[in-house]
């Protein structure tokens, strides 16, 4: 199912950090070939990424893992503090250093042999604020991350205390990897007030998107990877 496009009348900023020249014109070839997309510019080593973004101010970058100079997973740290939201580029699903890409930050992440159209995809779901992609892979990935890092960072852990049980219940529920339509059809309700929940959970736990979401609710052992994810 394709994306809706945010708005035609504003394109998504993009830049791409990868050490590969080919790689980097690649990627923007093909987020070319899309109206609601303008690429800003590019970086190849994770040092020039920060520089480029900071300068730049794009709304979403994608980053490769291993670059020179700065790996992906520092410079993403670097990034948090900025609106850009950060896509990571990895050639493995389970790769070690996607877990420290999330736990510093990152809103999603994609495989290097995507398709063009999960690509277009998954650059306008993580622009758009929803940060998990291929629920099955994610989730399990989420899960394995939290399994062998348990408490790595407790102090941003979610307090429980802090949301109503309609709003815990939506936490689990994106936790699962479950989309707003679908948390909507579980719950019973409509998808504007699954969106409002949402919203307030972020809010609460000072979280930037679901992916932060995901991974706090693992790591406070709110949410106890299930028996058969991974």
């Amino acid at each position: 199912m394709t994306t809706p496009v945010p708005d035609a009348a504003a394109p998504l900023r993009i830049v791409i950090a990868d050490d590969h020249e080919v790689v980097r014109f690649g990627y923007a070839g093909l987020l070319a070939t899309q109206p609601d997309f303008t690429v800003v510019g590019t970086a190849a080593d994770g040092a020039e990424a920060v520089r480029v973004c900071r300068e730049l101010r794009p709304d979403l970058v994608l980053m490769d893992v291993r670059m020179p100079v700065m790996d992906g997973i520092e410079a993403t740290g670097r990034l948090a503090d900025t609106e850009t939201r950060v896509l990571i580029l990895t050639t493995f699903d389970l790769d070690e250093h996607v877990y420290d890409a999330l736990g510093a930050g990152a809103a999603g992440f994609l495989l290097k042999d995507v398709t063009a159209e999960h690509l277009f995809d998954a650059v306008r779901v993580v622009a758009a604020g929803d940060g998990l992609l291929a629920p099955t892979v994610t989730r399990r990935l989420i899960a394995e991350f939290a399994r062998i890092r348990p408490g790595r960072t407790a102090a941003r852990a979610p307090r429980a205390d802090a949301l109503t049980p309609c709003e815990t219940e939506v936490l689990r529920l994106i936790a699962e990897g479950l989309s707003n339509p679908e948390i909507a059809a579980r719950l019973h309700v409509g998808e504007e007030t699954v969106k409002t929940h949402v919203s307030r959970v972020l809010a609460k736990l000072g979280l930037r998107d679901r992916t932060q979401v995901v991974v706090a609710a693992y790591e406070s052992g709110l949410v106890v990877p299930r028996a058969g994810d991974g």
